[in-house]
């Protein structure tokens, strides 16, 4: 696979916009529309198994149950089968630090270390360089599956869809433009998101923006702390509620695993040296007194994934840490990318990399267990300042408004990483790009649909068994 942003970066902008221009002989426009799986298509419950294997085995039902509850749910918890859908298909060649899990509900308001709300990716478990635009079919098909499950009709959907490729397009071409110090220090605030979006909202969707800005900054450590924690006589401890949250008390010793007391002050002393020396020295205000087990998110169910409750001054004065398990990229076996020795690293360089203002506490680390297996974790704050949509009560305007947020911000992420004088340039000014997105959308979600159906028959034969809570 060529890598254009290895080396077209370093030579004139003409230069990098016919290389650009020149990809759409590998793959044209149009035919970035296509999805035909071949007969030679994994199988996806076989795809789901292979990952489910090296997760915690009583966690894997929830999975299960989580991604059953709707297409969409499903769709949430199947990167790996769509990178290997992607992974057997043309690319451009046109690279850039993708997130790898680019759907809707992976972009959010966050908090950056000078205390301001942004909206940016937040997930980066399966991040690799790769091509660009596979996170953008990503991204479209989202919200496609999106709006079929708010019962809007194909015209809504396409437009949402539309909407996303546009602004994605637009800003590429605009950061094509732009002073390569200009794109790095790019923001999408709040001030621009309102710029943005105000011409293109009613009275009822600006309420529900500020109110969602608002929410976005109650979503604190403290917040967290009261909500996840509870008084006792030995001091402020988690709140068991099993299995989703369970104490490291609670789980017996073969669950534990790495999970004892002492590798998980070895966790942290060995995730400190990943932290710049300043950070290193505010860590050190705070020690460690409980850590439990956490159930999180669709895809990344069964995973390891530990809450670290720290304290400073007093019982007052919390640091909430979330240890998780970083597992080989979904992408990893089709871009024949980077290897790193650790791959909470590979997650920490790639959120640093495309990601305007990651946490302070971002580091990452490796914990030796019980049964003899190093497994590696990247570490950040439980919760701070994170705002998180809702597209279920979305109507079709503002799923397309959010959309286009989506769009724009992906766009951001990649113009950092990737060269946005070629991807602008085989993108072009015309709308046939977006035209074949949004037919590959749709294309992508029907498949979606029969993957999810294939979910439901390996649970009922009993090939999988299911837990929802």
């Amino acid at each position: 696979m060529t890598t254009s942003s290895a080396f077209t970066t370093r030579l004139p902008a003409a230069e990098r916009a016919v290389y650009g221009r020149q990809a759409r002989t590998r793959v044209p426009r149009s035919e970035q529309g296509r999805f035909d799986p071949g007969p030679k298509r994994p199988n996806p419950i076989e795809v789901i198994e292979r990952q489910s294997a090296t997760r915690v085995p009583e966690l894997v039902p929830i999975r299960y149950g989580r991604m059953l509850e709707s297409p969409f749910r499903f769709y949430r918890g199947a990167a790996a089968i769509m990178a290997a859908d992607l992974g057997t298909a043309p690319d451009t060649g046109l690279r850039a630090q993708l997130c790898g899990d680019a759907h809707l509900l992976n972009f959010r308001l966050l908090a950056s270390p000078e205390r301001h709300l942004v909206f940016d990716i937040n997930d980066f478990d399966e991040t690799l360089p790769g091509p660009f635009e596979w996170d953008v079919k990503r991204l479209a098909a989202s919200l496609a599956i999106a709006g079929r499950a708010n019962g809007f009709s194909r015209r809504e959907q396409d437009g949402a869809v539309r909407a996303c490729v546009l602004a994605y397009r637009e800003r590429m071409r605009e950061f094509a433009d732009q002073r390569t110090l200009d794109i790095w220090y790019a923001q999408d605030d709040t001030e621009r998101m309102r710029k943005l979006l105000v011409s293109s909202m009613d009275k009822a969707a600006r309420r529900r923006t500020a109110e969602a800005t608002a929410r976005a900054r109650t979503r604190t450590q403290m917040q967290a702390f009261e909500k996840l924690t509870r008084s006792t006589a030995e001091g402020r401890r988690i709140t068991p509620d099993p299995p989703l949250i369970t104490p490291l008390g609670e789980l017996r010793p073969d669950q534990a695993g790495e999970g004892q007391e002492r590798e998980f002050q070895n966790l942290l002393d060995a995730y400190a040296r990943t932290l710049p020396s300043e950070r290193r020295h505010l860590l050190r205000h705070y020690r460690l007194v409980d850590i439990a087990r956490k159930v999180v998110g669709v895809g990344s169910v069964g995973t390891r994934c530990w809450i670290l409750l720290l304290l400073g001054r007093d019982d007052d004065d919390p640091l909430l840490l979330q240890a998780k398990e970083a597992q080989e990229s979904v992408l990893a076996a089709h871009t024949g990318g980077e290897r790193y020795d650790n791959q909470g690293r590979r997650v920490v360089t790639g959120q640093r990399l495309i990601q305007t203002t990651s946490d302070i506490f971002l580091g990452w680390t490796r914990v030796m267990g019980l049964d003899g297996r190093g497994r590696d974790f990247y570490v950040r704050q439980l919760r701070d300042w994170k705002g998180i949509v809702q597209p279920e009560t979305m109507d079709p305007a503002l799923l397309a408004l959010f959309g286009s947020l989506c769009g724009a911000s992906l766009a951001r992420a990649h113009a950092r990483s990737g060269d946005p004088v070629a991807i602008g340039a085989y993108l072009g000014g015309s709308d046939r790009f977006d035209q074949a997105l949004t037919a590959f959308a749709q294309a992508y979600a029907d498949q979606n649909e029969r993957d999810f159906e294939a979910l439901e028959a390996a649970v009922r034969s009993g090939r999988l068994h299911a837990e929802r809570l």
